[in-house]
């Protein structure tokens, strides 16, 4: 039982989304709100997400997009059950499933997880890299931030398993391990888009939003990058116009 002074209530997509999360540990950022924007889902589609923390991308995608039936996975039971009660707060159906993505399918066919039978994934791995990263001491922040040589391809190996033909995964990686995402969605994915994220002009790109589809065969496009800050360090309008829930990203768009 996490104690009420160790949490805090805070305000996503201005205001349209109210989470409930741990005062410590690993907390919601930009990221979960960019990988929202970048999923591509209509109304009545089946969407996990996978890792979902206290529910940010998931709920704020729920938010954007009315009518779609949604499962929240996440390991930790504590965050699983801010999950639960932040979809509640926000009056969201969903439901929230304690499961470790890495697990065996009759793990997820319990669960109500079955083979091909979602339409869209979304994800945010765990993807520092540790022999790079220094893993936070705190259990649950260093289970969120620091993947393990296999994290991504086990969690791609976990969507494919699960979408039918055609569905979609939208997943949030690190922008230099661009060639490990390539990797893993060699086995099943096709007709890739790729959005690079940049945190400040003439800087290197410092995420990748990918949109990928089960059994897809057209070309790989590789769309031109989101510059967060402005020179001055100030987010750009079509950025602040997407974290307020206003705009989506080119990869929600099939």
């Amino acid at each position: 039982m996490i104690e009420a002074a160790d949490i805090t209530e805070d305000a996503f997509l201005g205001g349209q989304l109210r989470l409930m999360q741990k005062r410590s540990g690993h907390r919601a950022g930009h990221d979960a709100i960019l990988l929202a924007a970048a999923t591509d889902a209509q109304a009545g589609d089946r969407v996990v997400d996978f890792g979902a923390g206290v529910g940010t991308a998931g709920l704020a995608l729920a938010r954007r997009v009315a009518g779609i039936r949604l499962s929240l996975v996440e390991i930790d039971p504590e965050l699983a059950e801010l999950a639960r009660a932040n979809a509640a707060t926000n009056a969201i159906a969903a439901e929230t499933i304690v499961l470790d993505v890495t697990a065996e399918v009759q793990a997820f066919a319990s669960s109500g997880l079955s083979p091909d039978s979602f339409d869209v994934v979304l994800m945010n791995p765990p993807f520092n890299d540790p022999a790079r990263h220094r893993g936070s001491p705190d259990p649950a922040r260093h289970t969120a931030h620091v993947a393990t040589e296999e994290t991504l391809h086990a969690w791609v190996h976990a969507a494919r398993r699960i979408l039918r033909s055609n569905g979609v995964l939208t997943l949030i990686w690190r922008a230099d391990g661009i060639g490990d995402v390539m990797a893993a969605l060699s086995r099943g994915f096709g007709s890739l888009a790729i959005l690079p994220v940049h945190g400040e002009a003439g800087k290197p790109a410092i995420r990748v939003l990918v949109r990928a589809v089960k059994g897809g065969r057209a070309p790989t496009r590789l769309l031109p990058g989101l510059m967060l800050n402005e020179e001055s360090n100030v987010p750009k309008k079509e950025v602040r116009d997407i974290l307020e829930g206003r705009a989506a990203l080119p990869l929600a768009e099939p």
